[in-house]
């Protein structure tokens, strides 16, 4: 399985996802984290943040993700992945794609802004510091149509939406399996 968060900066994701890998260990669920901001320093590191080099990135994750998942490592893509086009085309490139939506209102990002980006982003226009592509605030970010979990950090703890996601995958596991017991026994 691949799930593909997303979410503005800030907003849960990585910590989400590092939670929920540490707690499904202990049920010997093998999920491995692909996070974005890793990958861009690797991977990904010829890429900007235009449209189409998001784009790109995420298909470049989804490429790594489907490799690993076809091992049977469950595969959370950790990334910003803004564009709903996008999410659409990794679900239908790739077998048992989920997308998860980590929500949080704009307002609670800035108060947090754990990366110091809001600021940069807030400042006036032509001041050197400026961060003239932040998600969210002067770069587009568009919300799932149809997330298949929605999460919202900004109501909810992050041990709950650990709980929730944790729980989202198991029980997607146990419905895969279902269907492939149903396969092989027809």
């Amino acid at each position: 399985m691949i799930i593909q968060l997303c979410g503005l900066s800030g907003a849960g994701k990585t910590t989400i996802a590092k939670n929920v890998q540490r707690k499904a260990a202990a049920y010997g669920t093998p999920i491995e984290i692909i996070d974005g901001d890793k990958y861009r320093e690797s991977l990904c590191r010829d890429l900007g943040f235009s449209k189409e080099d998001r784009c790109e990135n995420i298909r470049r994750l989804g490429f790594v993700a489907s490799r690993l998942s076809n091992y049977g490592i469950v595969c959370i893509i950790s990334a910003i992945n803004p564009y709903e086009a996008i999410r659409q085309e990794l679900t239908a490139s790739y077998a048992q794609v989920k997308t998860v939506f980590v929500d949080c209102a704009v307002d609670k990002l800035i108060g947090r802004d754990t990366k110091g980006l809001y600021k940069r982003a807030l400042l006036p226009d032509g001041h050197p510091d400026k961060l003239n592509n932040l998600t969210g605030i002067n770069d587009p970010f568009e919300a799932p149509s149809q997330p298949d979990l929605h999460l919202h950090t900004d109501e909810q703890s992050i041990a709950t939406c650990t709980h929730l996601f944790l729980q989202f995958i198991t029980q997607s596991l146990s419905l895969q399996q279902a269907q492939y017991a149903s396969v092989a026994s027809n």
